[in-house]
């Protein structure tokens, strides 16, 4: 409970952050930066002892398989 309780008051919004959420909410994600959102979602949960697994790799791999 403890870890709870930076939750219960009040909460002070820094205003850059509140200005910086509200442009990203009217700006359109393009296809490229969705991709590479992608990628970069594969290689962070790829194994952490996974040598042969770079974030090149990986793009390399989204290139190739597809999903029928």
């Amino acid at each position: 409970m403890a870890d709870r309780k930076q939750f219960l008051g009040d909460i002070k919004v820094n205003p850059k952050l509140q200005e910086a959420i509200k442009i990203a909410r009217q700006r359109q994600v393009t296809d490229e930066e969705l991709r590479e959102q992608r990628i970069s979602f594969a290689f962070g949960n790829a194994p952490a002892d996974a040598e042969y697994i770079t974030k090149d790799s990986v793009r390399r791999a989204s290139e190739r398989i597809r999903l029928l």
